[in-house]
């Protein structure tokens, strides 16, 4: 699992539980943004009043929105008028939303991405405000804008490589809402020791859990050898096809269910009973 401890957690809760060994190999992690005056200025006309539309397409979004309330003395409920509506793409994101008392009114339920946003938008005059990573693809703001929106884009944060410089790395943390209780975060592996489990053919699978996730095992990884990719959702197993990376499935949602469900396919179509 290519990602923080805390965020693989469930995952890896809903692994041990199956038998599976889960490894956690953290290859992404997230700065606040160096434009901190623009996010500020969005948030302050946020605060006002002045966007019909808040999209958080990320976690990590939200990670940012509950920094900044925190900055402010405040919730992120209360830096969100009651007039402001709220949209998001995946049920974890949604899941954080209402923890931190935000109602979410729009979000897919079957294309759970950017695209699927896209889809359930009405055509209409909306303001939106749209904080994401530095690298986010420009779907999501350009579909907005083509039904009619007057997006206001700004970088909330900035996608680096494991780990995050002290002191710029995102703190705030995750709501109980997206960690299982009880459970011990899941020691970190080191790439020297994953490289060795590869080279001896003893890890079966990697999730890959966003397209930037894909991009550092392209980079750093390789090769996988009988190593199974598996990708979060589409737009992920897009970038990996991109990198010339073989996906062996695909998670139908992008949850642990999801995750474990593709899993089981691969291994189930191999025979393996892994």
């Amino acid at each position: 699992m290519t990602r923080s401890a805390d965020r693989a957690r469930p995952l890896a809760a809903l692994l041990s539980s199956l038998g599976a060994e889960p490894l956690v190999l953290p290859l992404i992690d997230f700065e606040r943004a160096e434009d901190q005056a623009s996010l500020d200025v969005a948030l302050d006309r946020l605060a006002a009043g002045g966007f019909d539309w808040l999209v958080i397409s990320s976690i990590t979004t939200a990670r940012v929105l509950m920094e900044k309330a925190a900055e402010r003395g405040t919730t992120p409920a209360q830096l969100v008028p009651d007039g402001t509506r709220v949209a998001t793409i995946g049920p974890s994101s949604l899941r954080i939303l209402k923890a931190i008392g935000l109602s979410v009114v729009l979000a897919p339920k079957e294309l759970q991405s950017a695209d699927g946003l896209v889809e359930l938008w009405d055509a209409a005059p909306a303001r939106v405000l749209l904080p994401q990573a530095d690298i986010a693809a420009p779907g999501l703001r350009e579909g907005l804008a083509a039904k009619g929106a007057q997006v206001t884009s700004v970088v909330a944060y900035h996608t680096v490589d494991y780990p995050a410089r002290m002191g710029l790395r995102l703190e705030a943390e995750l709501p109980a809402a997206v960690v299982v209780s009880g459970q011990d975060l899941q020691p970190m592996s080191s790439p020297e020791e994953v490289r060795v489990a590869l080279d001896a053919g003893t890890l079966d699978a990697v999730v890959a859990a966003s397209p930037s996730a894909a991009r550092r095992i392209a980079e750093t990884l390789l090769p996988l050898g009988r190593c199974r990719l598996i990708a979060i959702g589409r737009p992920t197993a897009a970038e990996a096809g991109r990198l010339g990376l073989a996906v062996a499935a695909t998670a139908k949602e992008p949850t642990p269910d999801g995750i474990v469900a593709a899993l089981e396919s691969v291994f189930a179509n191999e025979g393996n009973p892994q």
